[in-house]
């Protein structure tokens, strides 16, 4: 088939949406080969993480018209990584995840350019993430999700009616994934919940009591644990563990598996290790597709206004048959994260001592 012809096909269905008015379009939406246009030249989408979720979402922008992208991954391909990860393959292990997977997609989707950074969210200055006009999350860490949306809220600025300035509101669309589990959520900070908002959605990590882990071990995630939190300490005085580190993760599996033995308990693999020290929960491929497309769709609607967006917090679950619902919450107007905050003005004389009592002044008052 001809490139053009390809190029055509592709866009066709994408048209329908861009090039046509509708009932259900934002108040700024103007249809047109224009807008089509501008969104390839113009938007440029972070992607943040490039594992299961990360591969479908990369791929999915790319198709929906998407030509300026960039993703960001800490991490190196693995074996495991292998039946869910759709664009790696056995040889690239070891290779950075991010680096991979941009040179598949572009190898297959023509006219898109993806800029990989193998590194930590953290490592990036706080404005390379003010260039994008959309964030979207294919994360598995609370951790790491708390700091983007930190990061994309401390963007946001209120007018003298505490009304969000349009211009510094940098929207994210979060997906996550949890075996036949998913969701996805449109934030946009200012007017939806942010992360922080709706932290309590996320259920506590599983705990064990460190006398069983110590004293009565019974199950191969017990003496994972015992060597990842006791052993490693024990051995280790001082040196921090980093899940992120295969030397270290490699200890903690040959440590647990010296435990099981003794205990005469089975079931101790490297893959269960890194699955108990990260907390991960094995992947559905299927699921990870579905939620992809439900990100896509809505950071499509948001850079173009050619629908309205998800209304909030889309969950999926298909254990049981499928079931989809759309839940909408309410902003926590006391965020401290993504609310307006007080406006404290002070002179530029007044001593840190001063700054101090005044916040534990107002501090006082907000609780009394």
């Amino acid at each position: 088939m001809a490139e053009s012809t390809v190029q055509q096909s592709r866009s066709r269905d994408l048209d329908k949406l861009l090039l046509k008015p509708g009932n259900l379009v934002a108040p700024t939406f103007e249809p047109g080969v224009q807008l089509r246009d501008d969104l390839q030249e113009y938007a440029r989408i972070l992607v943040i993480g490039a594992g299961g979720l990360g591969c479908e979402l990369l791929k999915d922008l790319a198709l929906s018209g998407f030509k300026n992208l960039e993703v960001i991954d800490m991490d190196r391909i693995e074996v495991t990584n292998l039946n869910r990860q759709f664009l790696f393959r056995l040889e690239d292990v070891g290779k950075p995840k991010a680096e991979v997977a941009a040179k598949r997609v572009m190898e297959r989707v023509s006219g898109v350019n993806i800029v990989p950074h193998f590194c930590r969210i953290e490592d990036k200055e706080i404005d390379f993430y003010k260039d994008f006009i959309i964030i979207v999350l294919g994360l598995d860490s609370i951790e790491a999700r708390s700091y983007i949306n930190a990061v994309a809220c401390g963007f946001l600025e209120y007018d003298s009616d505490d009304n969000p300035i349009e211009e510094t509101v940098k929207p994210m669309v979060d997906g996550g994934t949890e075996g036949f589990k998913g969701h996805a959520r449109v934030i946009i900070p200012g007017s939806t919940p942010c992360f922080e908002c709706t932290i309590w959605l996320f259920p506590p990590q599983v705990k064990f009591p460190l006398c069983t882990l110590a004293e009565t071990p019974r199950t191969a995630a017990h003496c994972i644990e015992y060597a990842h939190l006791i052993k490693w300490d024990e051995v280790h005085s001082g040196k921090t563990f980093d899940p992120d580190d295969p030397e270290h993760m490699k200890w903690v599996y040959t440590e647990a598996v010296k435990r099981a033995e003794l205990f005469g308990i089975q079931g101790v693999t490297y893959s269960l290790t890194q699955g108990v020290v990260k907390n991960i929960i094995p992947a559905i491929a299927s699921t990870n597709a579905i939620i992809s497309a439900a990100c896509t769709l809505e950071t499509l609607k948001l850079a173009s206004g050619c629908s309205k967006t998800l209304s909030n917090y889309l969950t999926y679950n298909g254990v049981e048959g499928l079931h989809i619902k759309v839940t909408e919450f309410v902003k926590d107007k006391d965020c401290l994260v993504c609310g307006p905050g007080v406006l404290l003005e002070l002179d530029t004389s007044v001593t840190l001592q001063k700054v101090i009592f005044y916040f534990s002044w107002l501090l006082f008052l907000l609780v009394c």
